[in-house]
């Protein structure tokens, strides 16, 4: 959980660095983003976009590693975490660079890898 948590706060660092850069150069006024960063290039778009992934499945596997540590079961997710991590970098450095077919199906496995992990972990846990 530390890494994934670490990963996205890496995300947003590098996305304010480079939004303070922008309005130190003055090509935004500081009240000039938007939580999408839809008002900015087609990247930083996707930075906006890659970080909210990363938010969005927070809570999702955070709590089931969460349920995991408070029924004494973390047999099951301890295998699969380190997994679950590197898919979720996979799939954000795809977002960041790629918005080809090849691209878009490549990140779109890689969320399927934390999906599948996800349900699995559900699964073993409520039984």
């Amino acid at each position: 959980m530390t890494g994934f948590i670490s990963w996205a706060l890496a995300l947003l660092i590098v996305m304010e660095v480079i939004r303070t850069y922008l309005v130190i150069s003055r090509q935004v006024p500081a009240n000039g983003f938007t939580p999408d960063n839809a008002t900015l290039s087609p990247f930083m778009q996707r930075f906006a976009r890659a970080h909210a992934n990363c938010i969005e499945g927070l809570p999702i596997f955070g709590g089931l590693i969460g349920v995991s540590i408070m029924i004494s079961k973390t047999e099951v997710t301890d295998p699969l975490a380190y997994t679950l991590l590197g898919a979720r970098i996979v799939q954000s450095m795809i977002h960041l660079v790629s918005t080809n077919r090849l691209g878009v199906s490549l990140r779109f496995s890689a969320f399927a890898v934390q999906m599948a992990i996800g349900a699995y972990w559900s699964r073993m846990l409520l039984t």
